[in-house]
């Protein structure tokens, strides 16, 4: 058996058993930041996989297929940030932050909710605001957050927790303020 046959032969077995696997992987990063789904994106592996002529025998099927997996996650979601400005990015994380107050409407909301709530944002305390910044601006998850400063994920739960309720205080005051 040569080693394109044996690889494969390799990687077909592989797709068959792991599958849904990969399926989750690609789902569980992608966290609906894509355009694309879970599904499409294991598919686009698979078929490039399939398609390269591999003289070399791949040891470590698993390792192999993850990898290109990965590889291809971060490729989408660097293609998704780069379409979108800076601005928009961060117009869109603000409304999305904003329904976490009022909900889902139909109408949008005004320039000035959005711009008071910019403001609500501002003034927080430092360690509020770089949490508020991180979950719900940046897309950190608590874990990476945790990992990268030290702090316990309960703790960083709770600073949002206090951060949002501080906002949605200020928030509520506006609201009737302007009503």
């Amino acid at each position: 058996m040569t080693s394109t046959t044996d690889n494969h032969f390799k990687l077909k077995a592989f797709f068959n058993d792991e599958y849904h696997a990969l399926k989750a992987y690609a789902k569980s990063k992608i966290d609906d930041a894509a355009d694309r789904d879970a599904d499409d994106i294991v598919q686009d592996v698979a078929l490039k996989l399939f398609s390269q002529v591999n003289s070399s025998p791949i040891n470590n099927i698993a390792g192999f297929v993850y990898h290109s997996l990965r590889n291809r996650i971060i490729d989408i979601l660097r293609n998704k940030k780069e379409r979108l400005s800076v601005e928009d990015q961060l117009e869109i994380r603000l409304v999305e932050f904003s329904e976490l107050f009022y909900g889902k409407s139909d109408n949008s909301y005004s320039d000035r909710m959005k711009n008071e709530l910019k403001q609500a944002i501002l003034k927080l305390k430092p360690l509020y605001r770089k949490i508020i910044f991180d979950i719900d601006f940046e897309g950190y998850s608590y874990k990476e957050i945790s990992q990268e400063t030290g702090i316990p994920e309960g703790t960083l739960m709770s600073r949002r927790h206090r951060a949002i309720a501080l906002l949605y205080k200020e928030l509520e005051s506006k609201k009737e303020y302007n009503n």
